[in-house]
Order: C-alpha cells, then structure tokens, then sequence
C-alpha cells in the first residue's frame, strides 16, 4: 500500500500548520502481531533464549527484558515472529488497565498474540513519537474498542488510526522532551533498585548473619572502615532467640517504632476547597495518588503523611514503602510508622525482613482480607546493637535510605511535568522553538 497523508481529514481537529494527519499504517511498514507457541511443546520453551513479551510486561517504557523466552524452534515451527529494537508494542486485549497499554523494544523480541507491533517507517514517523502519540490517544482507541468489561482492539482498529504528525526534525525534538524525562525516571528507578539491594545486603551481613563479628572472632579483616570494626564485638552469647553477638539486645518490632493506624476517613469529609487526599493501600502500592478519596485537612498530625514516611499495610497486601507520594491522610489499614528511639533505615528494614512472615500470616486467615494483629508485631523480634555501633550504622544506611524516597519523590515531579507536556506538545499546542527550551529541566543532572 502506498504511503498517503492527508492534510485535512475529518474526525482529527486542529491540526497545526506543517503537520499532516495519517493513519498508523501509512506511518509504518509493518502492523502485525505475535503469537502464542504451543504450550505444551517444551521443544519451544525449554531453555529458550528468545524474550517473549506478553501484555502485562507493557509498563508504557522501554523493554529491555523479557519474564519469559522461547527457542528458536518457536520461531521457525509456528507463527510467532522476532520483531526488532524500536518496535511499538500495544495491548489489544483487556480491561480499562491492560488495553492500549505500550512498549518500545529495546531488544529484539517476540510477542504473544494480544500485542500488536508497529515498526515505523523511518521516513515518516520516529519510533518514540509514535508511542508518546499513541500515549496521548489512548482514551481515544479504547472507546473504539470492541466488548463489554473485557475490551479488544483488533488490528484493522489500530491501523486506520488517525493521529496528526509533524515533520521528522519536530518530532526529534518532541521525543526527546518527553524521552529525556521518562529516561531520567528509568535511571531513577534502576539506582533505586541497586540501592534498595544494597541496604538490604548490608542489613543481613550485619544483623542475620553477622559476618563482623564472625570474621573478628577467626581473626580475618572484616572488610569495613578500623574504626567501625572496633565497634563490632569479636563474640557470641546466648537469648531468647539463640547466639547474638556479645553486647546486643532482643526486643519486639513494636518495642522500637510506633505503629499508629490510619482512621475511617469517610467520617472526615473535606470542608470546601480544603481537603488531603485519602492513602489507602491502592495508593500505597501505586506510590501515588491515583483514585484518591478526600478528606478533611484539618487531622490531627500524626494522622497526616508526608513524603519519606514509613508506611506499611497490614491487612491484604501488605506491603512496606518509604511514602513518595505527597501530602496525605492516613487511612485505617495502614501503619504510620515512626520512632524517636531508632533511626528510620533500622526500623524500615527490620519490617522488610519480617514481611515475608507477615504475608504468611495474613494469608492463613479465613477471611476476605487476611491481616497480622498487633501481637504479630511483638512475636517478631529485632537486635538492637549498642547505641555507638547503631550511630555508625547509620553513616552508611541513612544516606541510602535517604535518597531513595527522594528519588522516587524527584520521579514523581518529573512524571507529573511530562504528563503536563505530552498532550501539549503531541497536539502541537507547544511548538518548536517552544519546546526546544525545554530540554532543560531543573533537578534533571
């Protein structure tokens, strides 16, 4: 089929000066879609090393792993195809959540058949415009979509697709607004990950499984600064939970935080204008305020939540978070964790260790909502160190715990700033010299 734009179409609107309007299949030379191999054939999954992409692996960025791989006998025994780095993935399949979800590929890669694949045509339409575009539209294409609760796109759906393109130079700089904010909150979430890791090792080696003290006790150099070493004891002796390292002590998860629990906020409407969005545990794992209810701004302190909080559900999904999400209120369910004896990295680490526990727990309640109880906080036992080798710790895990909750805040204003963008600039109500400001953004090296 020829590649055709139209300069005035019906149904695209305020199309600026410049740009043309197309249908996804003039702006790509290829519209197809994956493929599922045979299941029960382990010759297509055993020791595969093919990256099969299926839907819930579109998280609107880049892909550059894959959950799952198949062989190379998927590829030439079935319908499946290896598609290449900077193939559009879309969701054609699902609920409000899950249809028109994307993805770039940053690997070569197959697909299942609910993803459709776009390879652009590089003459007409850059890889990532396309995906910020189709981003923008996407209420657009579910409400075409077919079905009742579970929605499908199919393929002649997307490729007659309209959306307005400008030239190939506008589009770079479009692309690279929006790519240089969503790749800054990719670094951001990668470090965090390292950091996360990180802490997280050193917490065991130090608490579960006292690597200092053992390597003093036999003589071998511990590996940390002298002076931190000294403060490490060269011997065990025996508690309520068996050996510990000589000096420390044992006491209760709840012994070193306060656990306030959230309140019934539908008895706190908002008055007027002022009001604090509801935390709830959607909100909590989404580490945002999507959905959020209202509630009153006039709490009482303890009761409102700001970022770096440490909150942790303790019914259905428990989960524990640094709070990045902003000014909130507290809502029952959740724990507002907070402590004038012990550090935050002390205590937040501490409820990760036992939250496997936790989940266990939860999951043998007979009810609709598994849930831990307050004595679960004091079954659960923690070591304190003395407090000259809990100031040292400290030097270390602060600054980590620290900075990740300021990451994950610094994602969150960054996101907010490329939501503010991106139907402006894709609609071409911000236009080139405009936009090509903003390349720098503040807080972004």
């Amino acid at each position: 089929m020829a590649v055709e734009f139209f300069s005035n179409p019906s149904g695209v609107p305020n199309v600026p000066n410049g740009w043309n309007v197309a249908a996804i299949e003039n702006l790509c030379s290829r519209v197809t879609s994956g493929a599922t191999p045979l299941r029960s054939n382990a010759e297509y999954y055993d020791a595969g090393t093919i990256p099969w992409i299926r839907t819930q692996e579109l998280k609107d960025g880049i892909i550059r792993e894959s959950a799952q791989k198949i062989t190379p006998a998927a590829l030439k025994e079935t319908s499946a195809k290896l598609f290449p780095v900077d193939t559009v993935l879309m969701a054609m399949y699902g609920d409000g959540k899950t249809i028109t979800s994307l993805g770039i590929l940053g690997i070569e890669a197959a697909t299942n058949q609910a993803c459709c694949a776009m390879i652009t045509d590089p003459t007409r339409c850059l890889p990532r415009f396309l995906f910020y575009n189709l981003r923008h539209h996407r209420d657009d294409i579910i409400h075409i979509a077919t079905g009742g609760a579970q929605r499908n796109l199919s393929g002649a759906i997307i490729r007659r697709f309209a959306i307005s393109v400008p030239p190939l130079d506008e589009q770079a700089v479009i692309t690279g607004i929006l790519g240089t904010l969503d790749d800054k909150i990719e670094q951001n979430r990668k470090m965090n990950e390292t950091l996360e890791a990180m802490a997280r090792a050193l917490f065991k080696s130090w608490f579960v499984d006292f690597d200092p003290v053992r390597a003093k006790a036999e003589g071998r150099d511990p590996g940390l600064p002298v002076h931190i070493v000294a403060l490490f004891p060269d011997s065990f002796e025996d508690s309520e939970i068996g050996e510990i390292p000589t000096g420390w002590s044992v006491l209760g998860l709840d012994d070193t935080a306060r656990f306030l629990n959230g309140l019934a906020m539908q008895k706190f409407p908002p008055k007027g204008d002022r009001f604090l969005p509801v935390i709830k545990i959607s909100q909590l794992r989404a580490g945002d305020m999507t959905g959020a209810d209202k509630a009153s701004a006039d709490l009482a302190p303890e009761y409102v939540v700001e970022d770096g909080d440490v909150l942790f559900s303790w019914s259905g999904s428990l989960e524990c978070v640094l709070w990045p999400g902003g000014r909130g209120a507290l809502n029952q369910h959740l724990f507002k964790v907070t402590s004038k004896k012990f550090p935050k990295w002390f205590y937040f680490l501490w409820i990760h260790w036992h939250l496997e526990d936790f989940r266990h727990i939860a999951a043998g309640k007979a009810t609709t909502m598994g849930h831990i109880q307050r004595h679960h906080l004091t079954s659960a036992k923690v070591l304190v160190p003395p407090p000259e080798l809990l100031q040292a710790m400290s030097g270390f895990m602060h600054p980590i715990i620290e900075s990740i909750w300021r990451r994950k805040v610094q994602s969150r204003t960054l996101a907010a700033l490329r939501d503010m963008l991106l139907p402006k600039l894709i609609s071409g109500e911000l236009r080139v010299p405009e936009a090509a400001g903003l390349t720098s953004v503040p807080g972004m090296r």
